[in-house]
């Protein structure tokens, strides 16, 4: 692939233009939780799977697997595997708009929902987090043995799921069909994205966020009256990550976890045509994490940084533009033609 430098689109990318009314990171970012989702597409049908994790705990993760047409693998389009970000599910706005997207130009698409995540909770004691990438390993050998992966593979991960794909792919990446892989604005530099959610023009989304994960994190089966009280009274999300998240996760607190899961450090290790897209005017995450990077080094890297857009949002005159260049670039690497 032709690399270009941070700031340049690929030729054959268009650029990103929002649309009225939604003008401004702020806006980007929340024009899913004002608009809601679109309707499922028309003609698909779904399977309901469940992925049991081999590691002991007893925990099983779900997901929605969707496709129209054929429901033979080998003869249809590549699967995309969508990973949700912080609190989210296979229900959240983003995901449900991306799935209806590739439905809609031939792909199957899986819904994945992680580790104690909402439609997880009542399977699992443990939780995922943004370096938590061998559950996606153990999703992927289950989907290997149902045969799904015959016409190859496609990851696409949002914000936080972004980082765990990068940081997957890096790993692991080349034990498995991928065509390629997408990132969406992805939290590469996590002890950034953290000090930048503590800002005070963040605090609605640091407020909304914390809720959310306190929520999710008190609803693991077998919880303890103590690390419940610690949910509880968890004032940050560097505070929830360093008392909560970390000692779950045999991390040596916040900044341990950060240091070791952030998905930056691995970049250049990736072996997969990945796409990688951020905003450079993300309310939550800072520009810097992505313009330090050498991109040059690494040829399998095809970064679009967009001086607009939001987090998660890039919603233009033609519905949500990350869609878009996913697409294409999915069709140039082989993906998307039957």
């Amino acid at each position: 692939m032709v690399m270009r430098t941070a700031l340049e689109a690929e030729p054959e990318f268009p650029p990103f233009r929002p649309r009225f009314p939604w003008l401004g990171r702020d806006l980007q970012t929340l024009r899913n939780s004002f608009t809601g989702t679109r309707p499922p597409v028309a003609g698909v049908e779904t399977e309901r799977l469940v992925f049991e994790m081999p590691d002991g705990t007893g925990d099983r993760l779900t997901g929605a697997l969707s496709r129209r047409g054929t429901t033979n693998p080998a003869a249809s389009r590549a699967l995309v595997v969508l990973v949700h970000g912080l609190s989210g599910c296979e229900k959240s706005a983003y995901i449900l708009e991306s799935a209806g997207y590739f439905l809609g130009i031939g792909h199957p698409v899986l819904r994945l929902n992680l580790r104690g995540s909402a439609a997880t909770q009542p399977h699992c004691r443990e939780h995922y987090h943004a370096g938590r990438d061998e559950d996606l390993a153990v999703v992927l050998d289950q989907l290997t043995g149902r045969g799904e992966l015959q016409a190859g593979l496609v990851l696409i991960g949002f914000s936080l799921g972004g980082n765990m794909v990068l940081k997957f792919l890096a790993s692991r990446g080349r034990d498995y069909p991928l065509c390629c892989a997408i990132s969406v604005s992805a939290p590469i530099d996590l002890a950034a994205a953290a000090e930048r959610l503590l800002q005070p023009r963040n605090r609605f989304y640091h407020t909304w966020m914390l809720r959310h994960m306190k929520q999710d994190a008190i609803a693991a089966k077998e919880l303890g009256a103590r690390e419940a009280r610690t949910i509880r009274t968890a004032r940050t999300i560097y505070e929830f990550d360093d008392r909560v998240t970390a000692p779950r996760n045999a991390f040596q607190g916040a900044q341990d976890y950060y240091r070791r899961c952030s998905a930056g450090q691995f970049l250049g290790d990736i072996r997969v045509p990945t796409l990688v897209i951020h905003a450079l005017d993300d309310p939550w995450i800072p520009a810097r994490g992505y313009l330090n990077i050498d991109w040059t080094s690494n040829p399998y890297l095809s970064p679009l940084l967009p001086l607009s857009g939001g987090h998660v949002g890039f919603h233009d005159a033609r519905g949500t533009w990350h869609n878009q260049v996913a697409a294409l670039f999915i069709e140039k690497s082989g993906a998307g033609r039957l």
